[in-house]
């Protein structure tokens, strides 16, 4: 069994609002990133998939739960004392645009995280900023531009240089391709995909495309309103998808020949909106989207069930009384 990196445990972080009520953007959440392996969380915008990735960088606090790395419980420990002085978990952002500084040369942005992980003469720094650009595949003499001279793509690259600057084990990346061009895309992914096994990095990869999960991920992760539906090995997950939820979104993916046609699960129409998470449904929260929701679904949160090796699915279809439910149904 390959090392676990990072252990989230029943991670919850909710968020006051000044009329009294609350918006839980993670409700509790838990799941494990193994050593080398790219986990892929993915859900509809306002989910809570860049709360979590927030919260583990230390962003936010955890309102409950655990965020261990290395063993360590982050939130209990504190997140200063065990990353920020050692750099071992850094984020790259959705748009280069706005996270690198734009009055800066490229060379003073990816100076920062140096200045404060690693003190070294002027000299070394300026060879390992060099030696970072090249990595990602960037001349070195890009270090004297500015953000706003260069492409999409090549800002990004350079703010995954930045985040490679304190030698991480973990990477998050949160949506690093949904703001370039998809001919852009595909460098930026192949020059990650080529950095982990390098450098034997673990990302966590927040996106809502499942299409590019299918060729990134070892294992994907779908979560709905701040919970997560259904985890499992990434071609378990595309070959057999069991919650509802998971197979709606499998069978809205566009495609562009018949064989990949034929490899998404039966069309289920989209039904409803996502309801707003300050008044989350109570029950399972998909229920009032979700063609086979039954009477218990509306009071009753599901727990998520193992159903194979790796395979989770947090549906009451799939728990006792759910299937005993099921069953009742059909000798009706």
């Amino acid at each position: 069994m390959p090392e676990k990196i990072l252990e989230i445990k029943d991670l919850k972080k909710y968020f006051p609002l000044g009329n009294g009520q609350t918006v839980k953007a993670v409700d509790g959440v838990s799941m494990d990133l193994y050593k080398g392996e790219t986990l892929g969380l993915v859900g509809e915008s306002g989910c809570g998939k860049s709360t979590i990735a927030y919260t583990v960088v230390g962003m936010y606090g955890a309102t409950d739960g655990e965020v261990c790395y290395k063993g360590t419980d982050l939130v209990k420990k504190g997140y200063k004392r065990t990353l920020r002085q050692k750099g071992e978990i850094q984020i790259v952002f959705q748009d280069p645009g706005s996270s690198l500084n734009a009055r800066r040369t490229i060379e003073k942005s990816m100076q920062v995280p140096l200045d404060i992980h690693d003190k070294m003469s002027k000299e070394k720094k300026q060879a390992r900023i060099e030696s970072l650009l090249e990595e990602v595949g960037l001349p070195k003499e890009y270090k004297n531009k500015m953000p706003r001279n260069i492409g999409g793509g090549e800002r990004q690259l350079v703010s995954v240089a930045r985040a490679l600057a304190t030698n991480p084990e973990l990477i998050i990346l949160d949506e690093p391709t949904s703001a370039l061009d998809v001919s852009v895309q595909a460098k930026v992914i192949n020059t990650l995909i080529e950095l982990q096994k390098e450098l034997e990095l673990s990302y966590l990869f927040i996106t809502h495309d499942l299409s590019l999960m299918r060729n990134v991920a070892t294992r994907v992760a779908i979560l709905y309103l701040g919970r997560l539906c259904e985890l499992a090995p990434t071609k378990e997950f595309f070959d057999a998808p069991l919650h509802p939820y998971t197979q709606m979104l499998l069978s809205s993916i566009p495609v562009a020949t018949e064989e990949e046609e034929a490899m998404k699960p039966e069309q289920i129409t989209s039904q409803g909106e996502i309801p707003s998470p300050v008044n989350a449904p109570s029950g399972c929260t998909f229920h009032t989207r979700c063609r086979d929701c039954m009477d218990i679904c509306k009071v009753e949160a599901p727990t998520m069930t193992e159903i194979g090796p790796e395979h989770f699915v947090c549906c009451h279809k799939f728990a006792k009384h759910g299937l005993e439910e099921q069953k009742e149904a059909q000798e009706e």
